[in-house]
């Protein structure tokens, strides 16, 4: 970690949490990302129907990688609030939280972005909602859940991209606040490589209600990023990253090939200042182009979508 010493108390500490935050999901999803090349191994014996390409050329490149912001850039929505809705039909709690997560719900989709304030009342609320059970539990109702709110709110075009990159031969890796086991499951069936994702503690497969570090969020996206490509070895100017929302513009910026999907106003004005690439799937009409590469040869300027985290389990 940098030095931190010009930093007030309170700074230091919350540069320290996003730290181990990212460093947390680093580790959480390498630790999957076996298994799941395991798996899409197995189900690549089927013929799956091939994407529409992108625009632009994916070059296949060992030291690249591509890494998705999940919430709006690969699905339509939060994950969190679809999950919710998927605990309360199986009872986990009442109807007063229910209306709870459909107001937070309702003002992501108007808004389009990512409000810390909402996004902190929907963390308490799913941390104090799954604590005291198992992690096994979570996972398989998690599965479930997916087929129900999920599967049919992927954007077509972000999945296209993600796969663009995968056919190159390069890794794809979502980078979510949501829970490192939602993110793990649609990663499994996006066919992703894994997912860095929110670390919630767990002791002897039993959740805690607390967090490994942070909420996977903001800065914290970029130093799960950086810890992810240093084990990998990966060269972050040869990388790509997608989002929506200006909150990740420290994880944009950390790359070389960034890309705004579906971006909210401040990304938007950001991304054209700077020209990075603009892509908008919400409305069906073709997106802007901004400052493509006169070379191809720079690496892979393809983005990835979706992705999947994995489970990790942190005892004390």
């Amino acid at each position: 970690m940098a030095a931190m010493g010009w930093l007030t108390p309170r700074r230091r500490s919350a540069t320290a949490r996003s730290v181990l935050a990212g460093e947390a999901a680093a580790e959480a999803a390498r630790k999957t990302s076996q298994q799941l090349e395991m798996e899409r191994e197995t189900a690549a014996r089927a013929a799956p129907e091939k994407p529409a390409e992108p625009e632009f050329p994916v070059v296949g490149d060992a030291e690249a990688a591509a890494f998705f912001d999940l919430d709006n850039t690969v699905m339509q929505g939060a994950a969190i609030f679809h999950f919710g809705r998927g605990l309360y039909k199986r009872k986990f709690f009442q109807r007063r939280e229910l209306a709870r997560f459909a107001w937070q719900q309702a003002w992501f989709r108007l808004a389009g972005v990512e409000d810390p304030e909402h996004m902190q009342d929907a963390r308490d609320s799913a941390l104090s909602i799954v604590k005291g059970h198992r992690v096994s539990e979570l996972m398989s109702i998690g599965e479930e859940i997916y087929d129900e709110y999920m599967a049919d709110r992927i954007w077509p075009g972000t999945r296209a991209l993600a796969q663009a990159h995968l056919d190159a031969g390069q890794k794809v890796w979502l980078v979510t606040a949501a829970p490192v086991e939602t993110a793990t499951i649609i990663a499994r069936r996006l066919g992703l490589t894994g997912a860095l994702g929110t670390v919630a503690e767990s002791v002897d497969g039993v959740y805690t209600g607390k967090l490994v570090g942070e909420p996977l969020h903001g800065p914290a996206k970029a130093e799960a990023v950086r810890a992810l490509a240093a084990a990998e070895g990966l060269d972050l100017n040869r990388c790509a990253a997608y989002s929506d929302s200006h909150n990740d513009i420290p994880m944009l910026s950390l790359v070389g090939h960034p890309y705004a999907i579906n971006p909210d106003t401040k990304l938007r004005k950001h991304a054209k200042a700077r020209e990075w690439r603009l892509r908008d799937y919400r409305t069906g009409r073709k997106a802007a182009k901004v400052g493509i590469p006169a070379a191809a040869g720079v690496g892979a300027l393809a983005g990835g979508t979706a992705a999947a985290v994995a489970l990790h389990r942190r005892r004390r």
